[in-house]
């Protein structure tokens, strides 16, 4: 059966919004598009590809104006006033926004371990300006209902009908389904949906216990980058390097040197901290380090 990453794609759009923007964010609902709705309006259209397993396929975001100026207002820290139309500096934020998301997402189901989708990354292929016409007669594209504070804002997605059954909580559609989808629309899935409560975790056998005072090394990577020999060996004091992760994303917990969950970084009296954002299951997690 196909992973549904639907869960955890709303969680991070969230998350993600909710520290950019540094407002509550929860997302309402969401419902199939009405596209007759967006016919007068400007959107920033942001191409996203995602890479996993072989497979190249892509989701398209459309942020409506109403959204992006308040995204850009808030990112600047509501400094100065809200503009009333997009422009390239709203379109570069949004860019910058969706790369976000889309790299927490990736990170996220990179800790599950998920068999079907093995690593997955992703990359904005394009952002641009757009008209909210070139919406009318487009399939499998979702309005979701994002609430940031009080303020209900629409975003945009469009699936590539290779991951309609990835996230099917969201599209209807499961993998045995996905060559023949129904032409239906979905009704609007309720927000509570995605936080039912996970099936309980298989229980710890008595013996496993014998090994509960093992001692096994915990780590936190910040990032990591390939290097050629020679530019190690021109290194010295006071030499940056540039990692590949980017600042805000989370950092991999590794237990053992494997990668188990990820975090972000606290301080707790003094200390560095690490907050749990994601871990793989009581299984994933034995599994994983061996035991």
């Amino acid at each position: 059966m196909t992973s549904d990453l639907s869960n955890i794609f709303k969680e991070e759009l969230s998350n993600t919004l909710e520290q950019l923007l540094s407002k509550s964010s929860q997302i309402e609902a969401i419902v199939a598009l009405v596209s007759d709705n967006y016919d007068s309006t400007q959107l920033v259209e942001c191409i996203v590809k995602f890479d996993f397993k072989g497979i190249s396929s892509k989701i398209t975001f459309y942020i409506p104006t109403l959204s992006a100026t308040k995204f850009e207002y808030l990112m600047l820290g509501g400094m100065g006033d809200l503009k009333e139309h997009i422009d390239d500096e709203i379109t570069d934020a949004v860019n910058e926004i969706v790369s976000n998301i889309c790299g927490s997402f990736c990170t996220s189901v990179n800790a599950q371990g998920l068999p079907d989708i093995g690593s997955i990354k992703s990359e904005v292929k394009s952002s641009a300006i757009v008209e909210g016409s070139l919406l009318s007669g487009k399939t499998n594209i979702y309005e979701i209902v994002l609430s940031l504070d009080d303020e209900k804002l629409p975003i945009i997605i469009h699936y590539d009908d290779i991951l309609l059954p990835f996230f099917s909580s969201v599209t209807g559609v499961t993998s045995e389904e996905s060559e023949h989808k129904s032409n239906e629309a979905p009704t609007i899935v309720p927000s509570n949906y995605y936080n039912a409560p996970s099936s309980p975790s298989v229980q710890t056998p008595k013996n496993l216990e014998l090994l509960y005072n093992i001692k096994l090394k915990l780590s936190v990577r910040l990032g990591t980058k390939v290097v050629l020999l020679k530019d190690i060996l021109r290194w010295d004091v006071g030499e940056i390097i540039e990692l590949e992760q980017m600042v805000n994303e989370p950092l991999e917990v590794l237990v053992n040197g494997v990668k188990i969950g990820v975090g972000e970084a606290v301080i707790v009296e003094g200390k560095f901290g690490l907050k749990i954002k994601k871990i793989g299951n009581e299984d994933f997690r034995l599994n994983h380090i061996g035991l």
